[in-house]
Formats: C-alpha cells, sequence, structure tokens
C-alpha cells in the first residue's frame, strides 16, 4: 500500500490561504469537482469517488483519527463501471453516505495541498505529504509541519477524521 502524512483543518481565511498556497506552488490550482460515497466498511474506510462521468476511483484507506500530521495507508483504484460497482458494494457493505465538495489542488512538489468547499460543512485544507515506500514517516511529519506554517494554519484550526464523520457528528 502507499502511504501519505496528513493533516486537515478549517479554513477561516480563505483569500490568505489561497494567496500563501499559489506562492508555495506557483501556479494557479486545479478545480475538481468531486463527489465520494462511502460504505460501511468493517475496517478503514471505502469510498467511491467520482471525478467526472467517465472518471471514478475506489479508495480504501486506514490513518488514526487525531489531530495534526498522521500516517495514511491507502490503495486507489480506477473504477469502469462506476454505478455497478456502487451497487454491489451498498449491497454487501451498506452505504454510510456521501461528501460533495469542490476541491483546489495545488501540488508543492510531492505534496497535494487541498482546499476544499465542502457541502453543509464549510472550508478545509488538507496537506498530503507522499512518502517514499521505505522513507521514515518523520521526514513527511516535518514538511507538514513546516507546511502548516507557511500556509498560517494554527492548532486550534486542526481538525480529526474525515469529512463524513464530520457530517455524522
Amino acid at each position: 500500500m502507499k502511504r501519505n502524512v496528513e493533516i486537515k483543518a478549517r479554513v477561516s481565511d480563505e483569500a490568505g490561504f489561497v494567496r500563501r498556497a499559489m506562492e508555495i506552488a506557483g501556479t494557479e490550482p486545479e478545480v475538481i469537482v468531486q463527489a465520494d460515497t462511502f460504505f460501511d466498511a468493517p475496517h478503514g474506510r471505502l469510498k467511491l469517488r467520482r471525478l467526472s462521468p467517465d472518471r471514478s476511483e475506489l479508495i480504501f484507506y486506514e490513518r488514526t483519527d487525531t489531530a495534526g500530521p498522521k500516517t495514511s495507508n491507502y490503495g486507489i483504484v480506477s473504477v469502469d463501471d462506476p454505478d455497478a460497482l456502487q451497487a454491489a458494494l451498498a449491497g454487501a457493505l451498506g452505504i454510510r453516505g456521501e461528501v460533495r465538495k469542490t476541491r483546489r489542488l495545488f501540488m508543492a512538489g510531492r505534496t497535494r495541498i487541498h482546499l476544499d468547499e465542502v457541502e453543509c460543512l464549510g472550508t478545509f485544507m488538507e496537506l498530503e505529504v507522499v512518502l517514499g515506500e521505505d522513507e521514515d514517516i518523520t521526514v513527511g511529519e516535518a514538511e507538514a509541519h513546516d507546511l502548516m506554517t507557511r500556509l498560517g494554519v494554527e492548532d486550534n484550526d486542526l481538525v480529526q477524521g474525515a469529512y463524513i464523520d464530520l457530517l455524522e457528528g
């Protein structure tokens, strides 16, 4: 499985965040509209992400639900027939819920900086520092802390869990 170090935080100053993210990335963000259907997986989280009518992904991931940098183990599979897959998974596992968002993606080297406008929740940011196969987690954590500082993210902005958890809470 692939690994990354992630953080999630609320964003109160969207314009300032975008300005700082563009300075770090050196480019305009890619805008991606996403609809994630979460299934009742026995462990970890399993979601079907619809990116466009002809592009979907099945994503499984495991991570702790703590604030601040945390390791996520994940796998992503391209999906050709999302409707059929969703029906099969819903029948086998049940649907937990859906998260709809518009994501602005900034790339800073190997790190994905997301600015997410999540329906019914508000504006959030995520960092995903992609780790090499044998890379020590502390290197990714240090990179995440550095980017948090450069992006103006404070410890009291940090969020635990996934968007689906926040919607259910």
